[in-house]
């Protein structure tokens, strides 16, 4: 179990899983806030606090739901819909604790061409 949060601790989770994958996307919002981004099934991440506060920001398709705490700003998730319809959450990883991120592969994306 994975255990996450924003920055000033008010949105904390946890996730089931091991990372193998980031995937690092080009487009406007992913590379100027800097996200790796860990997809799981919604089902696999937890709300452990904080929930009620979250403020949601879509841009583009709308395809994801990024969550951010209002208090320090950070996005710690997002939620969404793949391709096959299956509920999915977006897992930053930086918001993860403890998390070796050279460990983790890094995939890049071209959301900026889409």
């Amino acid at each position: 179990m994975l255990t996450g949060s924003c920055h000033c601790g008010a949105v904390r989770f946890q996730c089931e899983g091991t990372p193998q994958q980031a995937y690092e996307c080009n487009c406007s919002h992913c590379s100027r806030k800097g996200f790796l981004l860990w997809f799981l099934p919604r089902q696999d991440l937890r709300i452990e606090s904080g929930e009620e506060m979250l403020t949601t920001y879509t841009f583009n398709r709308h395809a994801i739901q990024h969550q951010f705490c209002p208090t320090c700003g950070c996005q710690p998730f997002g939620l969404g819909t793949s391709p096959d319809g299956s509920q999915t959450a977006a897992i930053n990883l930086r918001c993860i604790e403890d998390l070796d991120l050279s460990a983790v592969e890094r995939v890049a994306v071209d959301g900026r061409s889409r």
